[in-house]
């Protein structure tokens, strides 16, 4: 079995409406479902403010998003045309040490802006945060909604893992 490490942060407003295990959860079955590598990934469930500072530093977006995805094996096109940071323009390979697994990269949530979202659907936050993990996970191994056949895809992938878990819930 390959061996995944995730890595789960919450912003202390919202460590008592989302449970650490149940993201790993979460997380570990996105990633078992769609990938047989070996990895590392991060999840950061944060605040509005931070997401957006996030947003535009990264992507020259000034706006609150659900979900922004940062994959270390990409260079990214990153939209504000010349936004990317000095340290993302020039790659070099970066080492590790034996049998550590791949640093696939990091999936950061707003939990404020999942809750609107899920409020505007009529479906619960913790339905909303599922589908952001999976959707930002995803990212993460290479998939992405450019175009129609990317989009098919990664909505297939997205309907797959999603069935998982609910059958992972009913188990």
């Amino acid at each position: 079995m390959p061996r995944r490490r995730v890595d789960i942060e919450v912003a202390p407003s919202f460590r008592k409406l989302v449970s650490r295990t149940w993201l790993r959860r979460l997380l570990l079955c996105a990633l078992g479902t769609a990938s047989a590598r070996q990895c590392q990934v991060s999840l950061v469930v944060t605040d509005d403010d931070t997401i957006k500072m996030l947003n535009r530093q990264y992507r020259g977006l000034d706006e609150i998003t659900d979900v922004l995805s940062f994959a270390t094996n990409s260079s990214g096109d990153w939209e504000g045309q010349g936004n990317a940071p000095p340290h993302h323009k020039e790659r070099r390979p970066f080492v590790l040490p034996d049998g550590e697994p791949h640093p696939l990269g990091e999936v950061i949530i707003s939990y404020q802006q999942a809750a609107r979202q899920a409020d505007n659907l009529g479906h619960t936050v913790e339905k909303e945060i599922s589908l952001l993990i999976v959707h930002g996970t995803l990212h993460l191994l290479g998939y992405d909604h450019t175009n129609s056949g990317e989009e098919t895809r990664m909505k297939t992938m997205e309907a797959k893992i999603l069935a998982r878990l609910s059958k992972a819930d009913l188990d």
